[in-house]
């Protein structure tokens, strides 16, 4: 007898709120669907706008548009801002209330995963060798529309421009060539503009418009880099167009140091080209290896950058890139406040191989996910100097610190692993706990959502300290087996290829059969550890060197929650404000000043523009900033000791471990792993 599952599986009584939380759920989901569908319909008509513009058709509609707006309160800058940036503006706005609908969609989306599996656009890898490194299909056509975006203006804009030539009189043949060169400049300068619209979007690590799209800050900065190329590759072109026309006209020198107040600056142009290519240079792969801090102080030159290109272009062209560059400025505002917190790293642990982990202070309501990473400043080390590290430690750790595993490879991780050391002597002559150490955090980035538990086999492959996070993984996967929770993975294998034995100590930060015992009943966990450079074992068969931790007394605190990926509710309301303040700031401008007193000077309105922008972030984002660190010193009664628990029972954790490898560990000496046959 066939029977209907879906009607079989239905109770004939539902329970008491079922059918409201069911309608409860539909409404959420309706709705999230129509904030996607208002995001991507709002995105397509955007980029579709791009590529519109540079044609006969666009040039007319955007002349059209410019005149039909000129007459309002925001003027032609309102009018280009409304053309160029709203979307943007716009579309991390309506993320807002995605994000919050989204909110605990995490086992519906493994579940999902369990029904459906399928291609993935943004994972499959398209391009696996050449310049751009791997690329998956999702980037290769991102990087194929901007290619044919800056071949289509570059037609179009040149197509128009012929059609314009007639109108500049009877020109010699030489002047003709010339006229055209110089308008060839202006092209190249309108392209760059457009691809300066979205070169700051994704290096604001906490940025929403990150969130909504599910790319942690380490994959896009790759677009940057690419953004930052095309972009100074078109500004080139254009600084030397319009020098070759001076050169031919013999008026380089007056043309250079030239400053219009009704046309572009020239001075202020050729001052951020200068300081744009110096960011250029120091980022080519030989120079950025060998001198990474000059790399990293130079780019902090993008603020000259931004001020010297607002006053070269004024308020009209600079409301195109306005979007990203503010987005930007949000986030920047927000790290630069959580950076400012003192963080207490609660225990230290020194492992034979060099490597130390860092045990921090963060309170309960900041999640991160176990693919995250945070950056780290130790201001007794350097107070200029962040540096990034993956989290080796899964939330279901404990509710009140994260860990992370860092390797002595460079002088400020050979200074940190000396400054554990002179503390673990301190602690032993001083029968305490009285060493601290203070740091200051950034973060937690990262995925989303946590796409490690939506696959049934996970195979992990490491190297040296780059176990970190698998680490994580494997205590997340663990965690929710033990707790029946929603985690597809029952088969991992984990390949791990280490220089010397002595790294194999970084197998006893997690501890399997403490946190699920009888794992292996459930959870199929191969570790195969590569000993690359020792022929055969120089410990005992089974047991790994023990490790010394270091318990530090608290100075300082837990992390600050103020980070884009915290709280939804806060970083949301961050943004709304942010931009409706900008807005009214901007308003504000043009009818008490500007338009009053008929301020018509480009690059004075430029830096006014950006004024604004600075303004707004430092008011209205301020104000919620304020509010938001307030609520998290509101912690309920009894927190403190509960958190309190939580650290010493982990720190005596740290020190009872069993420092034995588990029997789901193999380990091979003087060989490399052979994938081929690993895989097969």
């Amino acid at each position: 007898m066939a029977v209907d599952r879906n009607v079989s599986d239905e109770p004939l009584l539902l329970p008491s709120g079922g059918q409201p939380r069911r309608a409860s759920k539909l409404a959420k989901s309706l709705a999230r669907g129509t904030l996607k569908l208002a995001m991507w319909t709002l995105f397509l008509a955007w980029i579709t706008m791009f590529f519109v513009i540079p044609t006969e058709v666009g040039t007319d509609f955007y002349s059209d548009w410019e005149d039909a707006t000129s007459g309002t309160l925001y003027g032609t800058q309102g009018s280009v801002l409304l053309l160029y940036s709203a979307p943007i503006l716009l579309i991390a706005v309506l993320a807002v209330p995605y994000l919050l609908l989204s909110g605990g969609q995490e086992d519906d989306a493994i579940a999902e995963q369990k029904k459906s599996p399928g291609l993935r656009l943004r994972t499959f890898p398209v391009l696996v060798d050449g310049v751009f490194g791997v690329v998956s299909a999702a980037e290769f056509i991102g990087i194929a529309m901007f290619v044919a975006f800056v071949l289509w203006a570059v037609y179009w804009y040149t197509v128009v421009n012929f059609e314009m030539l007639p109108s500049y009189g009877d020109l010699t043949p030489l002047e003709k060539r010339v006229q055209m060169l110089q308008m060839s400049a202006y092209i190249f300068g309108l392209t760059a503009l457009t691809c300066l619209a979205f070169l700051f979007l994704p290096v604001a690590r906490g940025s929403i418009l990150l969130r909504l799209v599910d790319i942690p800050f380490e994959h896009a900065t790759r677009y940057h880099v690419w953004l930052g190329n095309l972009t100074m590759f078109l500004l080139t072109m254009h600084g030397l167009c319009y020098f070759i026309v001076w050169f031919i006209r013999g008026i380089v020198l007056e043309s250079i140091i030239e400053w219009k107040s009704d046309g572009g600056a020239n001075f202020a142009g050729v001052i951020c080209y200068c300081f744009g290519f110096t960011m250029w240079v120091t980022t080519l792969p030989p120079v950025r290896k060998r001198f990474f801090e000059l790399f990293f102080y130079t780019h902090q030159l993008y603020i000259i950058f931004v001020i010297f290109f607002a006053l070269h272009v004024g308020d009209t062209y600079v409301s195109k890139a306005a979007g990203g560059i503010f987005l930007f400025m949000l986030d920047r505002f927000l790290r630069f406040w959580q950076s400012r917190r003192k963080v207490d790293v609660i225990s230290a642990t020194s492992f034979p191989c060099g490597s130390v982990s860092l045990v921090i202070s963060k309170p309960k309501n900041l999640q991160y996910n176990a693919l995250g990473f945070i950056f780290l400043q130790l201001r007794d080390i350097s107070r200029l100097q962040w540096h990034p590290f993956s989290v080796s430690s899964s939330p279901l750790d404990g509710s009140h610190h994260l860990s992370v595993l860092i390797k002595s490879v460079g002088e400020w991780t050979g200074k940190l692993r000396n400054s554990v050391s002179d503390l673990l002597v301190s602690q032993t002559q001083l029968y305490g706990p009285n060493a601290s150490i203070v740091a200051s955090v950034e973060g937690p980035y990262g995925h989303e959502s946590p796409y490690h538990l939506m696959y049934k086999k996970l195979i992990l492959v490491a190297g040296g300290s780059g176990i970190s996070p698998f680490l994580a993984i494997l205590s997340d996967v663990l965690h929710r087996v033990r707790d029946d929770k929603p985690c597809l993975p029952r088969d991992i294998l984990l390949i791990w290829a280490v220089k010397r034995s002595n790294e194999i100590s970084l197998l006893s930060t997690i501890d399997m059969d403490s946190i699920c015992p009888s794992f292996s009943d459930k959870v199929n966990v191969d570790i195969r550890v590569f000993v690359t450079r020792e022929s055969e074992a120089s410990l005992e068969e089974g047991k790994i060197e023990k490790v010394v931790s270091l318990n530090t007394r608290s100075r300082g605190g837990s992390m600050s929650v103020l980070v884009g990926t915290g709280n939804k509710i806060w970083s949301g309301a961050y943004v709304v404000i942010s931009i409706l303040g900008f807005l009214i700031t901007l308003a504000l401008l043009d009818a008490c000043y500007l338009n009053p007193y008929s301020i018509s000077k480009w690059w004075y309105r430029g830096i006014l523009f950006v004024g604004c922008m600075f303004v707004s972030v430092i008011i209205f984002g301020g104000g919620v900033v304020y509010f938001w660190h307030r609520s998290e010193n509101v912690t309920p009664a009894g927190e403190e000791d509960r958190e309190e628990s939580e650290r010493i029972g982990y720190m005596l954790d740290q020190e009872t471990t069993q420092y034995k490898l588990c029997e789901n560990t193999s380990v091979s000496y003087g060989q490399r792993p052979d994938f081929k046959e690993i895989l097969d």
